[in-house]
């Protein structure tokens, strides 16, 4: 139980503050490419209460980190309306890849933070705290997995809008009619992974490219604690 709650306290704010960021890079987008929806609706601030989701946030990411599973979670989406977009395709796809972009550089961040602070990835140096050694290891991780997990081409994910953009318009129109199935493709997710959790179905679709791109970021950080 010491363990799990010190994952807990490690986890949840690390996972609010990159869900929190992730989402309002969204609204801030949209509102650069001419959509001031989020803006009009008081989502662009970075106050955890107008974004947290009780589900998506807290009890999702909470339960698969106490049964091993990957850890992933949701935030309430921010609003985006695509036609006051002054280019909606272009930039429904920008706003789409602001979210993980800004996920990717909040690790690039964190291992810059870790290589100045800690100065070395094997053990934490005489004076330098553990906790806090593991929590920026922590984020990173959670970083460079929210990015890529949202840009999976399925719907409601982020990638799924870019791949919508990239289409040719008679297909994206086909593409668009899964958001139909959306929730229900998201809640089949969830509940495979739950109900078969040896098959690591997540981890067998994001974990290769995830580990690989951690390990550029834990690259960086140990060529900036050597610099």
């Amino acid at each position: 139980m010491s363990e799990t709650l010190q994952l807990a306290l490690l986890l949840i704010p690390c996972l609010i503050v990159s869900i929190v960021f992730h989402e309002v890079a969204h609204g801030w987008a949209a509102l650069v490419l001419g959509d001031p929806t989020a803006r009009e609706q008081r989502r662009l601030s970075l106050n955890p209460v107008r974004h947290v989701d009780p589900v998506g946030t807290l009890l999702v990411p909470g339960a698969l980190a106490l049964f091993g599973g990957p850890i992933f979670g949701w935030a309430k989406p921010v609003p985006v309306n695509f036609a006051r977009l002054r280019k909606p395709r272009l930039g429904m796809m920008l706003v789409a890849a602001a979210g993980p972009g800004t996920n990717l550089l909040l690790a690039a961040l964190a291992a810059i933070a870790l290589g100045l602070y800690a100065g070395t990835l094997i053990a934490p140096p005489a004076g330098v705290s553990a906790w806090v050694f593991g929590g920026m290891q922590l984020f990173i991780v959670i970083n460079v997995f929210l990015a890529l997990f949202n840009l999976l081409p399925i719907p409601p994910f982020d990638g799924s809008h870019i791949v919508e953009g990239i289409l040719p318009r008679r297909l994206a129109a086909h593409y668009a009619r899964l958001r139909n199935l959306a929730m229900l493709l998201f809640v089949a997710l969830i509940a495979a992974t739950w109900a078969f959790p040896d098959a690591r179905i997540i981890e067998t679709i994001v974990g290769p490219p995830v580990e690989w791109v951690q390990g550029h970021f834990f690259a960086l950080a140990a060529w900036v604690a050597g610099a």
